[in-house]
Formats: structure tokens, sequence, C-alpha cells
């Protein structure tokens, strides 16, 4: 009978990031052309980590409470603040599309948005 004692291996602790280092990670993910995946193996970061930093800062800066003029409180309509107006009242859609050097642009009702979306995914397939 074998009765040698096996030590386990030590557990990994979890790292702490300081919120500057954070920021400056962040902002280097969202320079143009930039990987995330790169700026994460540069930093020593799991490259889902950092995708989820991003996505809670980019949370963050779209979450902060905006009252329009003559709006009601935010507690007072469930927290959604109109960011929009009305469908009815949107804009038309312009759309270019390019390929094998012809250009091809489509102008779609505002109000229709959810059918040009159908649209456009069947076509770009």
């Amino acid at each position: 009978m074998d009765t040698t004692m096996v030590n386990a291996p030590a557990r990994r602790t979890r790292r702490r990031h300081s919120a500057e280092f954070r920021a400056s990670v962040i902002e280097a993910c969202r320079q143009p052309g930039v990987s995330m995946a790169a700026v994460a193996l540069a930093n020593g970061l799991n490259a889902n980590m950092l995708r989820k930093w991003v996505q809670e800062a980019d949370h963050r800066e779209v979450s902060v409470p905006i009252r329009a003029e003559g709006a009601p409180a935010l507690a007072a309509v469930g927290g959604f603040v109109p960011l929009s107006p009305p469908v009815a009242a949107a804009k038309d859609i312009r759309i270019e599309l390019q390929r094998a050097g012809t250009t091809v642009t489509v102008h779609w009702p505002g109000g229709a948005a959810t059918e040009c979306a159908a649209w456009l995914r069947e076509v770009l397939r």
C-alpha cells in the first residue's frame, strides 16, 4: 500500500485590475482597426473578459438617465426614454449596395424598417 502524500496544486487566485487599467485597455479597443483579441493578448487578458468589459462600458455610457423637457420622470414611464421620434415620423432609409462594379441605391420608407431589415438580410445572404 502506497502512503505517499500528494501535494495538491496551488489554487489560482482571481486577479484584480484597477479602474485606470480597465479604462486604458477599453480605450485601446475602441481605436479604429484594432483587434480586441490583439489588445487582450498584449495585456495578458482573456479576450472574452475584455469583450465583456467593453460591453459593460458601452452599456454604462448609454444608460445615463436622460430627461427631455416636458417628459415624465423615468420612474413614471418604467425607466424607458424615447431616443428617437416615433416610427411614423422617421426619415426614409437609404441603402447603397456595391457589387462587381455596380451600385444599387434603395430608398425604403422609415415606417417599414423591420421589413427593410428582413429584405436586407435576404439580399446579403
